[in-house]
């Protein structure tokens, strides 16, 4: 099995950028007809974070974010075989003034789940000394793939979601950026509830404890795909970051997502049930 995955994306790999794009609102299309529950998860977080939305224009949206999705699966040829030069070409970064800005103290990018994460963190980590974290997966090939891929730049560093925050608080005292995305639910252990476009959601507070512990800069990063490719843009540093109080500084992470999301709806994660734990009382939404 994992011969032949890596075989199939090496495949892939070769295959124009327009190509893949094609392909992936072929699979996106079938795909959004087929994983119903999967669909029907995703009318549920656009209606809870987009009430403004007609049904009609939620649905429209749904069908782009599949084929958006099957379209990043695809990438993953990329991710796994591209070239550091062909990887510059597909990704161009913007904003690379606010990273030399921080230069020589430890450095949080922080991103949120959008479709071009993954391409994006792997051309990153062609140029920087990068850490990212990943979660372990119960099979072991398929873990092993995840694992060799990822950190396939000499310079990179992947540190398990398992292990907790002190691997990569050691990473980043050793001149490595970490690449992090805090913005799914991952149960209640660890998490406060936050309100996200409104929705009180549980969201792991870690991004601000970390650039404590870590005496870190928080750039916040956003990556877009575009016709010919992704745009990754990285914001100024977050001033006076982080602030009094854990709960105020992980609104304001949320309320940077949602206005990245406004900017790129159909981009987003929506098929994550990102408020499947909810306060005590409160009626669950799937």
């Amino acid at each position: 099995m994992k011969q032949f995955v890596a075989a199939l994306m090496w495949c892939l790999s070769w295959l124009p950028f327009s190509v893949i794009s094609l392909m992936g609102k072929a699979l996106g299309w079938l795909l959004y007809h087929l994983a119903g529950e999967r669909r029907r998860v995703g009318m549920i977080n656009l209606g809870l974070c987009l009430p403004e939305l007609t049904e009609s224009e939620r649905q429209q949206l749904l069908r782009q974010h599949f084929q958006h999705m099957a379209t990043m699966l695809l990438e993953y040829g990329y991710c796994w075989y591209a070239s550091p030069e062909r990887l510059r070409r597909m990704v161009r970064l913007e904003g690379e003034e606010h990273l030399r800005a921080v230069a020589g103290r430890p450095v949080i990018l922080f991103a949120a789940h959008f479709v071009g994460l993954e391409l994006a963190g792997i051309r990153l980590s062609a140029d920087l000394p990068m850490v990212t974290i990943y979660s372990k997966q119960k099979n072991r090939d398929l873990d092993a793939i995840i694992v060799e891929k990822r950190g396939r730049f000499p310079q990179s560093e992947l540190a398990s979601r398992q292990d907790g925050v002190r691997p990569l608080v050691k990473a980043m005292k050793r001149g490595k950026a970490a690449y992090y995305l805090p913005d799914q639910d991952f149960g209640p252990d660890d998490s406060i509830f936050v309100p996200f476009f409104g929705v009180e959601a549980a969201t792991v507070p870690a991004l601000p404890r970390l650039a404590r512990l870590a005496g870190a800069a928080v750039v916040p990063c956003m990556v877009r795909r575009e016709n010919d490719g992704y745009v990754l843009r990285c914001y100024p540093a977050w001033e006076d970051y982080p602030g009094e109080t854990v709960q105020v500084d992980t609104r304001r992470m949320n309320a940077f997502i949602e206005d990245r999301i406004r900017e790129a709806p159909a981009q987003y994660f929506w098929l994550h049930k990102r408020f499947k734990t909810r306060p005590e009382g409160q009626a669950r939404y799937y």
